[in-house]
């Protein structure tokens, strides 16, 4: 009698205790989901002794749905800064308290702080060209996108992604204007590109794909990728720029409506730690943002690592950007046929 007994109370106080135990609900893009869940999840899950839930999909989308609903249902939002800042404009990010994070002098300047407040970044990447040098002559700056010998040839982030307006950025300099005064001329450069691009990419996955495939050998895309296209395709080069890349930074944000804001801090004090950033960036995950953190200069390769790789990018100004996009999609949609 006494087995069974024991057996029952044991399922008992088991079921109890995972009832009670806290869940941490996480918005991300799930890419490289794999190696993100066994570098960070399980792991956080083991120290934490809680539950971790998802919310995924691309940036405008999930922060369109924590938008709608008030910034509830999330408790950590993983997101680029160009749609941080639209969070925080938005009102529905927590401004974040500093003292509760313990490795954020352990991480770049650049990163501790960098939208007023908010959220730090986890990364520090760069948005550049990659192309399959096996197919296409060298590209050595942003205008080499319109050569005639790429047409048929590129992939291009849609307007939507993260990347997609910082192309128009770059159309409206091939263009010899600024596109945030002069839309028009920025977006003729943009109609002439046209025939070079097979298609506009939603996504990292989508984009690699395409690579994969055949369909396309040059692309403009974040570092965080290379790994993958490189896997894909092994002459898949990343073009260095004499006008250079352009930084992008990925926030880590605390909704207004969290309701687990200290598992957050957590959360957030974990992914910053060079024990995480040395396994992500070991992997081909992210680039490392802990200063800590030490690579090889194969490894480092990946990578916008180092402070004096950190200060060649080129920044955007992402209230300029927020402010002109809505006219920008229009135009690109008449253009693409979206």
């Amino acid at each position: 009698m006494k087995t069974p007994l024991t057996v029952s109370t044991l399922a008992l106080l088991a079921s109890a205790a995972a009832a009670g135990a806290e869940t941490l609900t996480v918005s991300w893009w799930g890419y490289n989901g794999d190696k993100l869940n066994a570098n960070i999840i399980e792991p956080f899950k083991e120290i934490c002794g809680c539950d971790v839930v998802f919310e995924t999909g691309n940036n405008a989308d999930r922060l369109g749905k924590l938008t709608a609903r008030g910034g509830k249902g999330v408790d950590v939002i993983f997101l680029t800064d160009a749609y941080s800042q639209i969070g925080i404009e938005s009102g529905i990010f927590q401004e974040i308290d500093r003292s509760k994070l313990s490795n954020i002098d352990e991480i770049y300047e650049v990163a501790r702080d960098p939208q007023g407040g908010y959220g730090p970044a986890y990364t520090v990447g760069r948005i550049g060209i990659v192309y399959d040098s096996a197919k296409v002559a060298p590209i050595t700056s942003w205008n080499d996108l319109w050569r005639e010998d790429l047409k048929g040839m590129l992939s291009l982030p849609n307007i939507t992604t993260t990347a997609g307006p910082m192309f128009v950025v770059q159309a409206g300099k091939h263009a010899g204007v600024d596109a945030y005064e002069d839309a028009d001329a920025t977006f003729a450069a943009i109609e002439t590109i046209e025939p070079n691009v097979v298609k506009n990419y939603n996504t990292g996955s989508e984009m690699v794909n395409l690579v994969s495939t055949g369909e396309i050998s040059a692309t403009m895309t974040q570092d965080f990728t290379l790994r993958s296209l490189k896997d894909a395709v092994p002459t898949m080069t990343w073009a260095e720029l004499e006008d250079g890349d352009i930084a992008v930074l990925n926030t880590l944000n605390i909704p207004v409506g969290a309701e687990n804001p200290e598992l957050a801090y957590q959360f957030i004090d974990f992914v910053l730690s060079k024990e995480v950033q040395q396994k992500e960036a070991e992997q081909g995950v992210d680039a490392p943002i802990n200063m800590m953190v030490e690579l090889t200069p194969e490894q480092a390769a990946l990578w916008t690592y180092g402070q004096e790789a950190i200060d060649a990018l080129n920044m955007m100004d992402y209230a300029k950007l927020n402010a002109a996009k809505t006219d920008w999609i229009d135009r690109w949609n008449e253009i693409f046929g979206m």
